[in-house]
């Protein structure tokens, strides 16, 4: 028998009470005892986005709330600008294309978070510009950008809004929605929420929502106007994923059990103790600023092809990391340690990383990096 491990940047693994939960026999999602599900979940879903907004719910993975940002918050002919410092910058970049939106990029070298001034430049450059498009935490670098700052510098312009893919921040690190100025915030159900892939989420500030009153792009299913009058009626336009609200109940239950302020700490503790585990094996961090603490990319040692490390990781131990995307494929793999993770999943990832390492002929001291990770997470 091989027990399984989940370690990767989404899916990430499910709380055993969620898990018993979606077991649970579906019921309608009209039916009374439908009602004061979906109740608590809107009220909770507020609480995690820091917001005094609904927070819409569709059926979809997140890029299904990033697509429906473009059609819903910009109208034909508009500009936009989208940083693209990673595979899902570069998605904000194509979607707002295939929505015929004018949008310029920032591009931003893999592994470095966006500089304000490259921000603050494109907007003074061309004052046209009506939606910011960034990631918190960019998932495939392991970086986090400055979002704090930049909703500083959108906020003053009252015809630009900022749109940010937090699925693997929100949960994670403090992004609280209202009190930044944030107009967009989006996040998917398998990251820190600790669900199976399937829900998507969005919540708009005042301000957002005044443009998605003007816009005029193509629209049907991700239909913000539509999804937030359902809510208010508390019920879904279309047919949710039942059984994904129902665990949704749950794992929103545990994380103001926890509370956001202890959920963002432990968050910190994995990150840490990982990346100062991975550098006593002598590896490199592949983030060289501002690093997530959703996930540690690492580069692979030099001359080793990164993706014989992930296969067999997983073949072996039964550990699912992740790899590297693109222009970093078979150069970096990447530990994830956001959602349902704790301090020995730390231990785990490390454990098998330096039993795989020593296997592949890579020298360093045995038990360097457990040892460091230990010290992070327990002290001397």
């Amino acid at each position: 028998m091989k027990k399984k491990y989940l370690l990767a940047p989404g899916p990430t693994p499910v709380p055993e009470r969620a898990l018993a939960d979606m077991a649970l026999p579906v019921i309608h999602h009209r039916a009374p005892e439908y009602v004061p599900i979906l109740q608590e979940v809107r009220d909770n879903l507020k609480y995690l986005f820091q917001t005094k907004q609904e927070v819409l719910i569709f059926t979809s993975s997140g890029t299904g709330a990033m697509e429906g940002c473009v059609s819903n918050l910009l109208s034909a002919g508009d500009h936009a600008l989208a940083v693209r410092g990673g595979k899902f910058g570069e998605r904000w970049f194509d979607i707002c294309k295939a929505y015929s939106v004018n949008v310029e990029a920032i591009d931003v070298e893999w592994g470095y978070a966006v500089k304000l001034e490259q921000v603050e430049s494109a907007l003074k450059k061309n004052p046209e510009i009506k939606a910011v498009f960034i990631q918190a935490s960019e998932t495939s670098t392991g970086v986090y950008h400055p979002v704090k700052e930049i909703a500083d510098i959108v906020r003053k312009r009252n015809n630009t809004i900022l749109v940010v893919d937090a699925i693997t921040a929100l949960g994670v690190v403090n992004l609280p929605q209202d009190e930044w100025g944030i107009d967009a915030v989006v996040t998917g159900s398998q990251k820190a929420l600790m669900l199976p892939p399937g829900l998507a989420f969005v919540s708009l500030s005042d301000k957002a929502w005044s443009f998605a009153e003007k816009s005029n792009l193509p629209k049907y299913y991700f239909n913000f106007k539509k999804e937030k009058k359902s809510l208010e009626k508390n019920q879904n336009a279309y047919t949710p994923n039942v059984q994904l609200i129902v665990g949704l109940r749950e794992v929103l239950r545990e994380i103001k059990e926890e509370g956001l302020e202890q959920v963002f700490k432990r968050h910190a503790d994995l990150a840490n103790a990982t990346r100062q585990a991975v550098q006593a094996l002598g590896l490199k961090l592949y983030t060289v600023d501002k690093p997530s603490n959703a996930l540690t990319a690492v580069w692979a040692p030099e001359g080793m092809d990164a993706g014989k490390i992930t296969k067999l990781i997983r073949e072996k131990y039964g550990i699912t990391i992740a790899g590297g995307q693109d222009a970093a494929k078979g150069k970096i793999f990447r530990i994830a340690h956001l959602g349902y993770s704790g301090y020995f999943d730390v231990i785990t990832a490390i454990s098998a990383l330096e039993a795989v390492l020593k296997e592949l002929g890579y020298k360093f001291e045995t038990g360097a990096g457990l040892k460091a990770a230990q010290k992070a997470l327990f002290g001397e």
